[in-house]
């Protein structure tokens, strides 16, 4: 996939999206955009659908640029925009990379890593280890970031955030009821870990979001303002601060989020399982 033009892969992932969407996790996406999207039509989900699958298939075959083609190369499909609020702040505090759950993530975060080498980043470690494998070879082609796993826990990122090194974090998805509160998602009751301000509260990290939206061309990541204020003491508040900035992100652009993931799994007591 390397190999071929960008108007191709294009194509291909169209066809293959149309596929993935007649027999992957459609179920799950119109479930998601049912409870999100109410005043849209079943049509008008179903549409929305369908381009959640075009463009998971298109970042999927991408991949093989990402993994494969020369890093240079890689870095000019991405466009890196208000840089100036993640450099104000970049060796002098730790900070913490809000990176929600957008088609462009894989991108953005080598982007992000290359342009800032001392990322950090968390890492699920795969049950196959050549995929494993693989997948860690290709994030180490970008100045090689440290991945820690989940299984490590806090402490390897405390240490990393103590020594003003840069936090790739991803926490908008449903990790069950543990470390978590219930905070509306367009809203519906998510769980939703409380993680981002607990690190905040015990490293000073500053929050720096970063969005990175697929183009037609390649990937577009895009720096926001650090959040003032942040944490606030209050945990569902900040855990709602988060959700609420990931809805806005949504809004602009709902057909790349990842409705593929069960996010509303995890339900408050005697509350029946949207997924069954």
């Amino acid at each position: 996939m390397r190999w071929l033009p960008h108007s191709w892969v294009a194509a291909i992932a169209r066809v293959l999206g149309n596929m993935l969407y007649r027999w992957g996790r459609r179920r799950i996406t119109l479930i998601n955009l049912a409870k999100c999207f109410p005043e849209k039509t079943v049509v008008e989900r179903e549409a929305l659908g369908r381009r959640v699958f075009q463009n998971l298939a298109r970042a999927t075959l991408d991949l093989g640029r990402l993994w494969y083609a020369p890093p240079e190369q890689v870095l000019e499909l991405v466009k890196l925009v208000d840089r100036h609020y993640m450099d104000e702040y970049a060796g002098k505090v730790p900070i913490i990379v809000l990176a929600p759950h957008f088609v462009g993530l894989d991108f953005g975060g080598a982007r992000f890593a290359y342009t800032y080498p001392v990322a950090v980043t968390l890492y699920s470690t795969q049950k196959s280890k050549v995929f494993d494998a693989a997948l860690r070879r290709a994030r180490a082609r970008f100045r090689n970031p440290t991945l820690i796993t989940r299984q490590q826990g806090l402490r390897p990122i405390l240490k990393a955030l103590k020594e003003k090194r840069g936090f790739y974090y991803l926490p908008d998805m449903d990790f069950g009821a543990k470390d978590a509160v219930f905070s509306d998602f367009f809203g519906v009751p998510a769980a939703t870990v409380t993680a981002l301000s607990r690190l905040c509260e015990i490293t000073g990290a500053k929050v720096i979001p970063m969005v990175t939206r697929q183009t037609e061309t390649g990937y577009e990541s895009r720096f926001y303002p650090a959040w003032e204020h942040y944490p606030s003491g209050d945990a569902v508040a900040d855990a709602r601060r988060m959700n609420q900035f990931l809805e806005e992100r949504v809004l602009e652009m709902p057909d790349q989020y990842f409705w593929v993931h069960k996010r509303f799994k995890t339900r408050p007591a005697g509350e029946p399982n949207f997924y069954d």
